[in-house]
């Protein structure tokens, strides 16, 4: 399944953890509730943070891949939809 367009992009690159997690969560506070947060990260990090951080606040974590990278490095792409489901859920 197709994932949904983001409603607001936090870009967390070139910040190593917790930082890109503390940027979603305020990224989140500022958006209604269904909505849908994209996360940009280059820290490997946010592979283990994001999940632990969405189930921990009650979110849902729609996507979470690797991306091309404009520096050639890694890059990380996250789907977040506050206080949500997940798309197979309904």
């Amino acid at each position: 399944m197709e994932a949904p367009p983001p409603d607001a992009t936090e870009d967390a690159l070139g910040l190593l953890c917790p930082l890109p997690i503390l940027r979603a969560r305020a990224a989140l506070k500022r958006l209604p509730r269904g909505a849908v947060l994209e996360l940009l990260s280059d820290d490997d990090a946010i592979l283990r943070d994001l999940p632990a951080f969405c189930a921990g606040e009650a979110h849902a974590l729609v996507a979470l891949e690797e991306i091309p990278a404009p520096s050639g490095g890694r890059m990380f792409r996250g789907l977040v939809r506050k206080d949500g489901k997940t798309a197979a859920e309904g």
